[in-house]
C-alpha cells in the first residue's frame, strides 16, 4: 500500500513540475486582467482573483482542452456589468459579491441545462464575421467605458456616444497625475511586449503602480486607489432568488459567450497530440465551473484566448498548469490583499484598455470585406448593436444577425446547370470559362447544391422552372449528387412537379441519390411513379441510357 502511495504522489509530484513554470507565468498574466475585470463589472476587485480560483480549478478536472484557461473575460465582465450595474441600480444597498454570486449560479445552471438537453452543437450557431463585430463594438465600449478612470474625471454614464461626448466636454477636469500614471502603465506594457516578450507584462505593470503608489504617495495627489480588499478564505454567498427574474435575460447571454468563447479558444489552441473536445463535455465543465464559483462570489467564467495562449508559450502542457494559477490566486487573496490595495485605478484602467484594443480587430474585419462584402456588413452592425443598444442587447442582436444569415444563405440554394465536357464522358456546372461544354438535346441536367428543405424548397423549384422552360426538354434528370437529404415538404413538392411534368409530357429522371436521399424518395410515392427505369446510380449511366433510347432533339416549350 504505501509503494502504491509513493508511486501515485511520484505522479503527481512529475505531473505539477512540468506545468508549475507555465502556471507561475500564466497567473503573473491572469491575475492582475482578473482584478482589473472586476472593475469593470461594478465588482470589488477580489472578485476578479475568485473567478480565477475555484472557476479554474473546477474546469481544470472536468474540460477536455489540457490548455483552456478558465477565469473571466472582457466581453463576460462587460456584460456583467450591465446586469450588476441594473441591480445595483435597483437595491443600492445590495452586496455586489452576492450580485455576482447569483448571476454566476445563473450561467451555470444554462450551461448545464444545455448539456442536458446535449446542445454544444450551437457553438456553431454564432457566425465568425458577426462574432468579429461583436468583439470590436464589445472593445470599443470598454475602452470608452474605462477611459475616465485613466483621465481621472467624473460624469453619469448614458451609453457609448453620449459617453464619448462627455469625455470631450470634461476634458478640462483631467487629473495629471492620474494621466501620468495610466501612460507610464501602457508604457510599460508596451515596452514589455516589445523588448521583453516573454515577461508577465500586466504584472509588472501592476507592480509598478503599487511601488509608486506606496513610494510617492499617488493618493495625496489626487490619483484614486484601489482601497482596503478583503483577503483571507473567500466567505460563502449564497444566490439570491429574488434576482433571478431580472437576472436571466443577461445570464442567457454570458452563457452563450463563455461557451462560444471557449470553444473558440480551445479549437484555436488544441494540439495535434490532445485529445478531441467534446462539446457537451464543455458545457457540463463551464456549467459546473460557474456554478461552483457562484457561492463564494465569483463573477461568471470562460476560457480566454489570450491566457490561453501564454499559457501555450510558456510551455503548459497538461491542465495542472490552471490548478497552479488557482493556488497563486488563493495565495493572493491570503497574503497580498493589503498590498493590493494600493494599486491605482489609472493602472488597472490602462491593463484593462490595453488588453481590449486586441479585441477591435481591423484587419480581421478587412479580411472579411474582402472575401464577401455581405458578411462584412453583417460584422459592422453586429458592432454597431453593441455600441448603440447595449451589450447585452447587442449579444441578442449577433444571435438574431446570426441564425438570420444562416437562413438567407440556406433559404437560396444554388442550382447548377451540368453540361458534357467536348470528347468526354464526364461533366460540370455551366461557366463562363468553358463555352464549348455541350448541352444534350433534349435533355437538361440540372443540379441543385445543398439540402432542400420546406425554407428554401420553393426557391430551388423556381429556378428549375426557368431552366426548364428556357431549354425545353423532354427529360430532366437530376443529379441529386450534392443533395444530402430531402425534408417531406421538398419532397411533396417534387412529387407534385413530376405529376405536372408528366401530363406535360415531360419526364423526370434521378441520378446519383445519397443513401439518406435515396431512402427518402423509396419511402414515398416517387419511387412508384419514377421506377427503377428513371433512377440511376450515377449521372453516366443516365445520359447513356437516355442516348441509347435515341431521344431527339424535337422538343415542345413547357409551363409548370
Amino acid at each position: 500500500m504505501n509503494e502504491t502511495f509513493r508511486k501515485a504522489g511520484s505522479v503527481l509530484r512529475r505531473y505539477f513540475a512540468a506545468d508549475l513554470i507555465p502556471g507561475l507565468t500564466t497567473a503573473a498574466v491572469v491575475l492582475p486582467k482578473a482584478l482589473a475585470y472586476a472593475t469593470i463589472a461594478q465588482l470589488p476587485v477580489q472578485a476578479g482573483l475568485f473567478s480565477a480560483l475555484v472557476p479554474m480549478a473546477i474546469y481544470a478536472v472536468l474540460g477536455t482542452s489540457r490548455l483552456l484557461s478558465v477565469s473571466t473575460t472582457t466581453p463576460i465582465a462587460i456584460l456583467c456589468a450591465s446586469a450588476i450595474g441594473e441591480a445595483l441600480a435597483a437595491d443600492p444597498a445590495l452586496d455586489p459579491l452576492l450580485a455576482s454570486a447569483t448571476l454566476s449560479v445563473l450561467v451555470g445552471a444554462m450551461l448545464l441545462a444545455a448539456r442536458a438537453l446535449r446542445f454544444g452543437f450551437v457553438a456553431n450557431f454564432i457566425s465568425e464575421p458577426v462574432l468579429t463585430g461583436f468583439k470590436a463594438g464589445v472593445g470599443l465600449v470598454i475602452i470608452v467605458d474605462q477611459l475616465p478612470k485613466l483621465l481621472g474625471i467624473h460624469f453619469q454614464k448614458a451609453g457609448f456616444f453620449r459617453d464619448v461626448a462627455s469625455i470631450f466636454t470634461h476634458l478640462s477636469a483631467i487629473s495629471w497625475p492620474t494621466l501620468v500614471v495610466a501612460l507610464a502603465t501602457l508604457g510599460i506594457i508596451a515596452l514589455s511586449k516589445r523588448f521583453l516578450p516573454k515577461a508577465p507584462a500586466p504584472l509588472l505593470a501592476v507592480a509598478v503602480g503599487i511601488a509608486a503608489s506606496a513610494l510617492v504617495g499617488l493618493e495625496a495627489t489626487g490619483v484614486s486607489v484601489v482601497g482596503a480588499i478583503q483577503g483571507g478564505f473567500p466567505a460563502l454567498k449564497l444566490p439570491q432568488p429574488s434576482l433571478f427574474e431580472a437576472m436571466w435575460p443577461a445570464a442567457g447571454g454570458i452563457a452563450l459567450i463563455s461557451f462560444t468563447e471557449s470553444i473558440a479558444a480551445a479549437r484555436a489552441f488544441v494540439r495535434p497530440s490532445d485529445p478531441p473536445l467534446d462539446a457537451n463535455r464543455e458545457l457540463l465543465a463551464l456549467g459546473a465551473a460557474n456554478a461552483a464559483g457562484a457561492f463564494i462570489g465569483a463573477m461568471p467564467a470562460g476560457g480566454g484566448t489570450s491566457q490561453t495562449s501564454v499559457a501555450l508559450n510558456a510551455g503548459s502542457s497538461t491542465q495542472a498548469t490552471s490548478m497552479v494559477v488557482a493556488a497563486a490566486a488563493l495565495a493572493t487573496l491570503l497574503f497580498l490583499a493589503p498590498v493590493l490595495g494600493l494599486m491605482p485605478h489609472a493602472t488597472l484602467a490602462a491593463v484593462v484598455i490595453a488588453y481590449s484594443v486586441g479585441l477591435v480587430d481591423f484587419a480581421g474585419m478587412a479580411a472579411i470585406r474582402k472575401v464577401r462584402s455581405i458578411e462584412f456588413h453583417w460584422a459592422v452592425v453586429a458592432c454597431l448593436g453593441v455600441m448603440t443598444l447595449g451589450t447585452l442587447k447587442g449579444v441578442v442582436a449577433a444571435i438574431i444577425l446570426s441564425m438570420g444569415s444562416l437562413i438567407r444563405l440556406t433559404n437560396d440554394p444554388r442550382v447548377d446547370e451540368i453540361l458534357r465536357i467536348p470528347g468526354s464522358h464526364r461533366f460540370r456546372a455551366r461557366e463562363s470559362d468553358h463555352p464549348d461544354d455541350e448541352r444534350i438535346p433534349g435533355l437538361l441536367i440540372v443540379r441543385p447544391v445543398g439540402r432542400i428543405y420546406f425554407g428554401n424548397a420553393e426557391n430551388a423549384g423556381g429556378k428549375i422552372k426557368l431552366l426548364v422552360n428556357a431549354s425545353s426538354p423532354r427529360v430532366v434528370l437530376l443529379d441529386c449528387s450534392a443533395i444530402p437529404g430531402f425534408e417531406y415538404t421538398a419532397l411533396k413538392m417534387l412529387i407534385e412537379a413530376e405529376e405536372k411534368w408528366r401530363d406535360a409530357g415531360l419526364e423526370l429522371w434521378l441520378a446519383s441519390l445519397n443513401p439518406e436521399a435515396l431512402e427518402l424518395v423509396q419511402r414515398s410515392e416517387l419511387a412508384e411513379h419514377l421506377g427503377r427505369a428513371r433512377m440511376f446510380r450515377t449521372v453516366e449511366e443516365a445520359v447513356a441510357a437516355f442516348e441509347a433510347r435515341g431521344a431527339t432533339a424535337d422538343t415542345k416549350s413547357f409551363e409548370a
